[in-house]
C-alpha cells in the first residue's frame, strides 16, 4: 500500500508539471506540426508512466487514462482537431482535468442520484460474487468457459471503476464522466456491439482517427469504411501496447488481429447495409445470437490468451483478494477501537 500510494504522488505530480507545461508553452505554438513536436516528450512520458506502476490495477488504470485518453487529447490539441479539450478561455486546472479524464459535461449539482449508487452497488455485488466463484472453483471449469467469465468481469470491472472515479468526481467538482458502455451485451450486430462498448475509448477514436481518415479521403465513397478499419487497427495496437505494459514481455500480435478482424467484419457489415438496405436486417433474437457467439469466440481464441498466457488474470485476482483482505483487516480494526470506546 506504502508503494502504490508513493506511485500515486508520483503520478499526479507528473500529470500536473507535464500538462502545466502544455497549457504554458505548447500552446503558446501555432497548432500543426511545431506543436505535436514540442508535445512528444509529453507522449513519451505518458506511454512510459505506468512501467513505474508497482501492481497490475494500477498499470491498467494508469495506461488506459494517461498513456490511450489523455496522450490522444494531445493528439487533437496539438492538430486543434474536433472538440479538442483546449479552449483559451479555460483555466489550468479544468485544462488538467478536462485534458487528463474523459469528462463529459458540468452537471448541476455537486450530488450523485440515488439510482447511481444501486446501480453502483448492484454491479459491484456481482462482481465480488463472481471472482469468489472463479477464485474458489477455476479448476473445475473448462478453460474456454473460465475465459467467458473473464468477458463478463472485464465489462463489470471497467463499469464499477469508472463509476466510483465518476461519483468522487460529482462530489468534489460537480463534473460528469463520458458513459463508460451502453449495455453492449444486448447488441444485435458486430457495429452495434462496438457502437456500445468502451464509449470512453470510442469517442477518442472518432476524433483522433475515424474523422482524419474520412475527412483526407473525402473524396472517396469508402473514406468512411477507410476511417473505421483504421479506427480498429490504432486499437488493435493499443491494447497491444497495453498487455506489453502488463505483462512486460514481447508482443504476440494476437490483440492486434482480434481488432483487425472485427474490424474487417464490421466493414464488411457495414458495405452489406449499404447494399441490401433493411432487406439485410436479421431477427434482433438471432442477430443478439451471432454477435455474442462471434464474441466470445474471438475473444477466447486472440483477446484473453495472451493475458492468461503471462497469468495476468491470476495476479489480477490475487491483488483484488489482497485489497479486500486488507480493507476486512482496517474495518476489524476500526470496529475494534470503536467497542473499546463503548
Amino acid at each position: 500500500m506504502d508503494a502504490i500510494a508513493k506511485n500515486f504522488i508520483i503520478y499526479i505530480s507528473t500529470i500536473t508539471l507535464s500538462l502545466s507545461y502544455c497549457y504554458y508553452l505548447s500552446s503558446k505554438i501555432p497548432k500543426g506540426i511545431y506543436r505535436f513536436l514540442s508535445l512528444i516528450p509529453i507522449f513519451y512520458l505518458f506511454t512510459v508512466l505506468p512501467l513505474r506502476c508497482s501492481s497490475v490495477f494500477t498499470t491498467a488504470l494508469t495506461f488506459s487514462f494517461t498513456t490511450w485518453l489523455t496522450n490522444f487529447k494531445l493528439l487533437r490539441f496539438a492538430f486543434d482537431l474536433d472538440h479538442s479539450p483546449f479552449r483559451s478561455s479555460d483555466s489550468l486546472l479544468r485544462f488538467i482535468t478536462v485534458t487528463s479524464l474523459p469528462i463529459k459535461s458540468k452537471t448541476t449539482e455537486n450530488s450523485v442520484p440515488d439510482r447511481f449508487w444501486f446501480r453502483l452497488g448492484f454491479q459491484a455485488a456481482i462482481f465480488a460474487i463472481i471472482v469468489k466463484i472463479v477464485v474458489n472453483h477455476k479448476p473445475r471449469f473448462h478453460p474456454n468457459l473460465v475465459l467467458v467469465v473473464y468477458s463478463a468481469l472485464l465489462f463489470l470491472a471497467i463499469d464499477v471503476v469508472a463509476a466510483v472515479i465518476d461519483a468522487v468526481l460529482r462530489l468534489l467538482a460537480g463534473l460528469e464522466l463520458e458513459p463508460s458502455s451502453d449495455q453492449p451485451y444486448l447488441a444485435t450486430s458486430l457495429q452495434n456491439f462496438w457502437g456500445r462498448w468502451n464509449l470512453m475509448v470510442t469517442n477518442t477514436l472518432r476524433h483522433t482517427v475515424y474523422k482524419p481518415v474520412r475527412l483526407t479521403f473525402s473524396n472517396y465513397k469508402w473514406a468512411p469504411l477507410a476511417g473505421v478499419f483504421a479506427s480498429f487497427v490504432v486499437s488493435g495496437l493499443m491494447h497491444e501496447l497495453f498487455v506489453y505494459h502488463l505483462s512486460r514481455e514481447a508482443p504476440t500480435w494476437e490483440m492486434t488481429w482480434f481488432f483487425v478482424i472485427h474490424g474487417i467484419c464490421v466493414v464488411v457489415e457495414m458495405i452489406g447495409k449499404r447494399i441490401y438496405g433493411g432487406g439485410l436486417r436479421l431477427p434482433e433474437f438471432v442477430g443478439w445470437i451471432l454477435t455474442m457467439g462471434f464474441m466470445v469466440a474471438t475473444g477466447v481464441w486472440w483477446f484473453f490468451p495472451p493475458l492468461v498466457r503471462c497469468r495476468l488474470d491470476v495476479k489480477i485476482l490475487e491483488e483484488y483478494t489482497s485489497v479486500i483482505g486488507f480493507i476486512k483487516l482496517k474495518v476489524f480494526y476500526f470496529n475494534s477501537i470503536i467497542l473499546q470506546i463503548l
